[in-house]
């Protein structure tokens, strides 16, 4: 059949899961939220209740809520003692919230080059952008998977360098058997409405090391101490980051069904990897072998327009968007937007950093490896993979068709 762009009827029928899904618990923790009239986390313990469950399911000793994934990276730099002066290392294929983090400190990000196949920073660039300035290192793991947490680690402890996991995309995903931001010195968590644990916004830190949590603690409750409050004053810098009770109470709801979601995507994505075996110039990004769990909040995949005779990677998306399968392009060189340059040209950076240290990293910034990642990869959104098994099959065959009128496509 034609494809949906040239006049055929969309292949996927019906449309996927709506997301955020809302169930009647959402609408009863949130009302109940409503009524205790305490709204603030100050004066309840909802907040306190999610803390204590997602640091249990996660396995770690320790969590703050906070009121997004960027300041729970904002919080967990503070809390490693990451700012002016400082490098911190990070992969230049992510959202820019990661970035803005470093810069939100004062420090300077140092990319480090993606891995091609799985799409996360790669260990074996990581050593060579290590200096006596280097204070932290930020893995993301992108979309479910899991960086190569074995070699980042070593090498972490190998220069002293703390480890700061974004894992804002990647709830519940595992590395040998451990979840993901779990092994860091601190793991940070995005509650954001696209999320797979969302609601609206929010996000979290977590750790197992009491005097981060202490530091974590303090910093997003306005510097108050976490056992004497305000009783010996405010002994530590601090702003407001506090989640509210409402965020909190939806959470609760939704880390219900958590669990039964990931596994439904993960099952779902394994099938469509087996369909996609069959159609060349369209492959998932791979996996390390230490990752044992992928929660798939993005469905990300390799395009290479020669099996599709040269039909471009937008087209191609286009017409896939057309058959009813949310696909987009992936993410652009966050080493080369151009904000970066106006920021570190800035009379604030001018003045923290010496002339001959922004040149060498103006010399030394490039990522050959994610250039060519930024040209191919693809996302597909979440909620295709909360669909049904018929649908998955539909997603292949949407693909097929386009491949095999891809000419007219090009025309």
């Amino acid at each position: 059949p034609k494809p949906a762009l040239l006049g055929g009827k969309p292949a996927v029928e019906g449309p996927f899961p709506e997301w955020p899904m809302i169930e009647k618990l959402d609408e009863e923790k949130f009302m109940d939220a409503l009524r205790r009239k305490a709204w603030c986390r100050l004066y309840d313990d909802i907040t306190t209740t999610f803390e204590n469950a997602w640091a249990e399911k996660l396995g770690t000793k320790h969590c703050v809520a906070t009121v997004n994934g960027t300041n729970s990276l904002y919080a967990a730099l503070y809390a490693v003692e990451a700012g002016p002066g400082d490098e911190v290392l990070i992969p230049p294929y992510t959202f820019v919230a990661t970035l803005n983090a470093i810069l939100q400190q004062y420090a300077l990000p140092v990319f480090v080059d993606s891995d091609i196949q799985t799409f996360q920073m790669d260990p074996k660039s990581m050593e060579g952008k290590i200096t006596e300035n280097t204070r932290c290192v930020m893995p993301v793991h992108l979309g479910g998977g899991v960086a190569d947490m074995d070699a980042i680690l070593q090498i972490a402890q190998k220069h002293k360098i703390a480890v700061v996991e974004d894992a804002c995309q990647s709830h519940l995903s595992e590395w040998k058997g451990r979840r993901a931001g779990s092994l860091g010195d601190v793991g940070c968590f995005s509650f954001q409405s696209t999320k797979v644990l969302p609601c609206g916004e929010g996000g979290a830190c977590v750790t197992q090391r009491e005097d981060l949590y202490d530091k974590i603690h303090a910093f997003h409750n306005n510097g108050r101490d976490r056992v004497t409050g305000t009783r010996k004053g405010y002994i530590h810098q601090g702003t407001n980051l506090r989640m509210t009770e409402y965020q909190s109470a939806l959470l609760l709801a939704q880390l219900t069904r958590l669990e039964e979601q990931c596994k439904h995507r993960e099952e779902n994505a394994k099938y469509l990897g087996e369909l996609l075996k069959e159609i060349p110039g369209v492959r998932p990004a791979g996996m390390y072998e230490g990752q044992t769990s992928n929660s798939h909040y993005l469905y990300m995949m390799h395009y290479d327009k020669e099996p599709f005779g040269g039909l471009s990677r937008a087209r191609f998306l286009e017409a896939l968007n057309k058959e009813g399968v949310g696909c987009y392009g992936g993410y652009s060189p966050l080493n080369k937007e151009p904000f970066l340059q106006t920021m570190l040209n800035s009379r604030w950076y001018q003045k923290l950093f010496p002339p001959e240290r922004l040149k060498h990293y103006w010399e030394t910034n490039e990522c050959p490896v994610n250039d060519r990642l930024c040209g191919e990869g693809m996302f597909m959104n979440h909620e295709c993979l909360m669909g049904t098994r018929a649908q998955i099959e539909q997603i292949a065959e949407a693909i097929r068709r386009i491949k095999a009128h891809a000419q007219e496509l090009k025309a």
